[in-house]
C-alpha cells in the first residue's frame, strides 16, 4: 500500500495531464498549473509542480520550455495523453477512473 504523500503526488501527475490534455494547444505554464491544482485541492509550492513536471518530463509524458528564463511551458506528448485517458499506465501516475 502506498503512502498518503505518495498517493498524493501521484494524483497531482494526473490532474497535471489531465488539465493539459484538456486544452487546445496541450500546453500551459507553472502558474496557471498551479492555481489550477490548488483549484482541485492541491496545496502545494510552486516549486511541487516544477518538480513534478519534471518528473513527468524524465517519463516523456510532457516536454518542457523555458520562456525568458522564468516560465516553464508544459505541453503533452502523445504518451502524455494515453496516460491522461487511461490508454497507458505509467508507474507514479495515478490511473484515473472511467468517466461518465
Amino acid at each position: 500500500m502506498s503512502s498518503f504523500p505518495t498517493f498524493l503526488a501521484e494524483d497531482r501527475r494526473l490532474v497535471i495531464l489531465r488539465l493539459l490534455h484538456e486544452q487546445g494547444g496541450y500546453a500551459l505554464n507553472d502558474s496557471v498549473l498551479h492555481s489550477a491544482l490548488e483549484a482541485m485541492g492541491h496545496q502545494v509550492a510552486r516549486s511541487i509542480v516544477r518538480d513534478d513536471v519534471g518528473w513527468l518530463e524524465e517519463r516523456q509524458l510532457v516536454t518542457t520550455e523555458l520562456i525568458s528564463g522564468r516560465v516553464l511551458v508544459a505541453t503533452l506528448t502523445e504518451r502524455g495523453g494515453d496516460v491522461a485517458a487511461g490508454r497507458s499506465r505509467v508507474e507514479g501516475v495515478k490511473r484515473p477512473k472511467p468517466r461518465g
